[in-house]
């Protein structure tokens, strides 16, 4: 590979690629090898710029996440009542925006591999935190919870379901468990 001078996207470039090799393979295939391949860049960049492949893992997944608590959020924009947020809740499910089979294989593979390592489970509850907060802006932390739990069971269930719920059906739902 050709050395690039200057290359100040290079340590961003390898964190993608590390996602987008973790999406394509699975976590259990990931390699240095592979992901600087991906990343087209030399093998030692990896070295370089993380202190293992632990480190950049942790990153990875650190940077996925925080790319989805974004998405998340959005959904959230100019919401100013908890019925207007149980509606966002039910687009957040219902549509494909960010249940893509690219953020679904990435979340499972979160999912999977966080037990294995404390530094992805700690990732993995920023990362609900997060998702809690912003209900929160709505709904008291208890019902918050509830609500983050039902998304992440129901988006799995929407995406693999054999007869997915509708939107009326979903909201349904959101709305008993938000108590309106």
């Amino acid at each position: 590979m050709a050395r690039r001078p200057n290359d100040p996207q290079r340590r961003e470039r390898i964190l993608d690629a590390t996602l987008e090799t973790i999406a394509e393979h699975g976590i259990q295939a990931v390699t240095h090898r592979k992901i600087a391949s991906c990343a087209d860049v030399p093998l030692g960049s990896m070295t370089y710029y993380f202190a293992g492949i632990d480190a950049l893992l942790e990153e990875a997944f650190t940077r996925f996440t925080q790319q989805m608590s974004a998405q998340y959020q959005a959904f959230f924009a100019g919401v100013d009542s908890p019925a207007q947020a149980c509606d966002a809740v039910t687009e957040l499910i219902y549509g494909a925006q960010v249940t893509t089979v690219r953020n679904m294989e990435l979340m499972y593979q979160l999912y999977a591999f966080m037990n294995r390592q404390p530094t992805l489970k700690s990732v993995m509850q920023n990362w609900m935190r997060a998702s809690q907060t912003t209900l929160e802006h709505w709904f008291d932390p208890v019902t918050a919870r509830a609500l983050d739990a039902f998304i992440e069971g129901m988006t799995l269930h929407f995406v693999i379901d054999r007869a997915p719920l509708s939107r009326q059906q979903i909201r349904s739902m959101i709305g008993r468990i938000a108590g309106l």
